[in-house]
């Protein structure tokens, strides 16, 4: 600062305000890096972020005041302040002394700007510490000194290597609780590189700390390891080179998250650059479609730009008037990303319910969702011993390989090139919660090679050939509700109206197309895509086609949906009671489940999810099958 002892008032103020406005200027172009702590539980992760936060002074003198009166309520073994206090911020957490959520912090060096995620390391969390890590730049995993490398440990390691963090700080914390002792700190490291050399981390950098004391936390040399010649931790942090910077070196892409039109003079679409640089004049492609143009400029709020790199989100508008809209993806022309519908991905599944193999989720990559199903695991990883293990699905927080399958096209890379056009998630479609992480590998030889035919014939002619809209009636409801009774009776009267129609019945379908499936939730998946799939085919052909399917689950049933054109699904609940089905128990089946000697049986020990809004409801209580078949064709009509 400036000595102004001996000027002008007005010219202290003006020298103070230059140099607030030079410090603010510096501060504006640090760099930043994004930071997680992780590694198994009590591993003193809390203490560190806090003991960081505190020795950097960005503690509120309120907030230290707070902090000091929590430490002395709680009880801290001596210790005048719980650092771990500072981040721990869910009631939850700091009744039980654990870290649950993740908790993202900042501070700031004269060097650099950092934010901290301090994620949590007990394994029922493990989906929070994804959250964490998906966006990091590096990685300090704790292992505390009196135990040395733990599975979490592992599985922490890997799943940093998988979510693309290559920074890796080994911190040896506690190392006041064994006495300073090199061996101890040269015994944890000899483990931990030879489990890193197993799952692909090549370097990382070890220091031995205490977060309790300080020791070897700041830039000055602790006293106390004066065997350990290496930088102290914030020291590292100040000068790791931040991995994230060079995706300005690689080919332009921007995921377009929505098209900025104020006005009818202005068109331009907006987004994230997630790699790349971009200027006015660039030639561009726009894909999935593969549309070219070229940039006519680069907008921000703060005024158009000469030129835009990786990490800053701006809108460009383009020279030429062409399809573009949210999903979409602007890339270099003459170098731009893949676009595939099928894939290999690891998949980290975060849901307590299993992975149900063959059923639709919501998969949202980068700007882009579709719906996709995940095929039956290739293996599962140990993360303690990196064994791949035969899996027929995923439970939660394992780790596995499968192939996925989407819908449509995604324009994506691998996730090793491209942590934004390579990460997804899935969201289950009934709930809205988000049920695993994945990385793609690369995209299935077969996804290239196979293209949808282009045919003359549409599926309009087909129908008006027939003289009739095509439907796809979906009779839902228990074993021995009246499903197919019904469903025969509608195909009966709509014959006598010449109507042309085809009636899928589910014990018949199970005789030939799908004779391989159990009665397993996935093989009843399987079943239902692969009916849906038929009934699709046939709605093309013009045909009214009628399915007579327990088909339990509402996701399924949604699934099927979604497939066909608005409005062509009728989805039709036989809604029977349990009781009633049972009593006429036609096949002795209930007797059977009941008994133990069929297993999986619905409404018996596998669940019955009933529509919630189905298009028509009937039932054989309170009709009888040819009632039901009128009530229903009155709803249906008319049919052209």
């Amino acid at each position: 600062m400036a000595d102004t002892a001996n000027t002008p008032a007005y010219e202290s103020d003006a020298l103070i305000a230059q140099d607030i406005d030079a410090y603010l200027e510096a501060h504006q172009h640090k760099t930043m890096l994004r930071f997680i702590t992780c590694g198994s539980v009590d591993d003193g992760k809390s203490t560190l972020i806090g003991r960081l936060l505190y020795d950097s002074k960005m503690i509120f003198e309120d907030q230290l005041a707070a902090l000091e009166s929590d430490s002395r309520r709680i009880g801290t073994q001596g210790q005048e302040i719980d650092f771990a206090l500072l981040v721990d911020g869910l009631a939850a957490e700091r009744e039980q002394g654990i870290t649950i959520d993740v908790a993202y912090r900042f501070f700031s060096t004269e060097k650099r700007k950092f934010i901290v995620a301090d994620c949590p390391g007990h394994e029922q969390y493990t989906r929070n510490m994804v959250t964490g890590a998906s966006t990091a730049d590096l990685a300090v995993i704790l292992v505390d000194a009196r135990k040395g490398v733990l599975v979490q440990t592992r599985r922490h390691s890997f799943l940093c290597h998988q979510l693309g963090i290559r920074s890796v700080v080994l911190a040896v914390n506690k190392m006041d609780l064994v006495g300073y002792d090199r061996a101890v700190f040269e015994r944890i490291v000899a483990d931990y590189r030879d489990f890193a050399a197993t799952i692909g981390i090549e370097n990382f950098t070890a220091i031995p700390i205490s977060g309790f004391k300080g020791d070897n936390i700041t830039a000055a040399p602790s006293a106390n390891t004066p065997w350990y010649d290496g930088p102290s931790l914030i020291d590292h942090l100040e000068s790791v080179e931040v991995l994230s910077a060079a995706d300005a070196g690689k080919p332009f892409r921007m995921p377009v998250q929505w098209v900025n039109r104020p006005d009818l003079d202005f068109r331009g679409f907006s987004g994230l650059i997630a790699s790349g640089t971009i200027a006015s004049g660039d030639a561009v492609r726009v894909l999935p479609s593969g549309r070219t143009s070229s940039v006519a400029s680069v907008v921000t709020f703060d005024g158009d730009l000469d030129r835009a790199i990786a990490g800053q989100s701006v809108t460009l508008t383009l020279a030429d008037e062409i399809d573009c809209s949210r999903g979409n993806v602007i890339a270099a022309a003459d170098d731009p990303p893949q676009v595939a519908d099928q894939f290999e991905a690891t998949v980290v599944w975060l849901a307590d319910e299993d992975l149900h193999v063959g059923r639709g989720y919501w998969l949202k990559l980068a700007t882009q969702t579709v719906s996709a199903t995940v095929q039956e695991p290739k293996y599962r990883i140990d993360v303690n011993t990196m064994e791949r293990l035969a899996a027929k699905t995923l439970s939660l927080n394992d780790i596995g390989v499968a192939e996925v399958f989407a819908d449509k096209p995604l324009v994506f890379e691998p996730y090793a090139t491209n942590r934004t056009l390579g990460g997804f998630i899935l969201i289950d479609k009934a709930t809205n919660a988000t049920v695993a992480a994945g990385m793609l590998h690369f995209s299935l030889r077969r996804s290239q090679n196979v293209h949808w035919q282009a045919t003359d014939i549409t599926r309009e002619h087909h129908a008006a050939l027939k003289n009739q809209t095509p439907r796809v009636l979906w009779f839902t409801g228990l074993s021995g509700s009246g499903k197919s009774t019904i469903a025969n009776e509608v195909e009966k009267q709509l014959a006598l109206m010449n109507r042309h129609t085809f009636l899928l019945d589910g014990d018949n379908v199970r005789h030939g197309l799908n004779k391989d499936l159990g009665f397993t939730e996935a093989d009843r998946i399987e079943n239902i895509r692969r009916i849906g799939e038929v009934a699709k085919l046939m709605a093309d052909a013009g045909l009214i086609v009628l399915t007579a399917f327990i088909s339990p689950f509402r996701a399924e049933r949604q699934m099927v949906r979604d497939m066909l054109a608005e409005n062509e699904f009728i989805e039709i609940f036989v809604d029977t009671p349990l009781e009633v089905a049972e009593a006429r128990d036609v096949k002795g089946l209930y007797r059977k489940a009941r008994e133990g000697k069929l297993k999986n049986f619905t409404g018996i020990d596998s669940p019955y999810e009933p529509p919630e809004n189905p298009d028509i409801v009937v039932n054989t209580v309170d009709m009888t099958p040819e009632e039901a078949a009128q009530y229903i064709i009155r709803r249906i009509l008319p049919l052209k």
